[in-house]
């Protein structure tokens, strides 16, 4: 379980990293009792557009690669923020000005924080 679960989070990061998301973060809340997801990722996109695409090319990346679709997913309508339900792991996709506003990683600040370094 542990094994398929670090290779939906490394699909996901792959997936956002190939649209060129920035300032992924990944979170992890298994050992917060309060916490109903496991893991989040965080990312942030230039665009609108470009939020769009990066929650597309995860949700086929992770459907192709794993076999693994979403529960949910929500905020296509605006695409300032894409949250993208897989159960035990989240991922979100924001705009900076909407991630500066929800504060996600201040808000879990109690959380375990890996950041995925940028690339050039």
């Amino acid at each position: 379980m542990e094994e398929s679960r670090k290779n939906l989070v490394n699909t996901a990061v792959e997936s956002i990293k190939e649209k060129k998301g920035t300032d992924i973060v990944i979170a992890d809340l298994s050992e917060i009792e309060c916490a109903s997801v496991q893991k989040f990722i965080i990312c942030s996109a230039k665009s609108t557009t470009q939020v769009t695409a990066i929650a597309d090319n995860v949700r086929e990346r992770l459907l192709s690669e794993t076999g693994t679709k979403p529960y949910a997913y929500d905020g296509y309508k605006n695409s300032q923020w894409i949250v993208i339900d897989y159960g035990e792991l989240f991922v979100h996709v924001f705009l900076p000005e909407t991630r500066n506003y929800y504060k996600l990683e201040q808000l879990w600040n109690d959380a375990d924080f890996t950041y995925v370094p940028n690339e050039e």
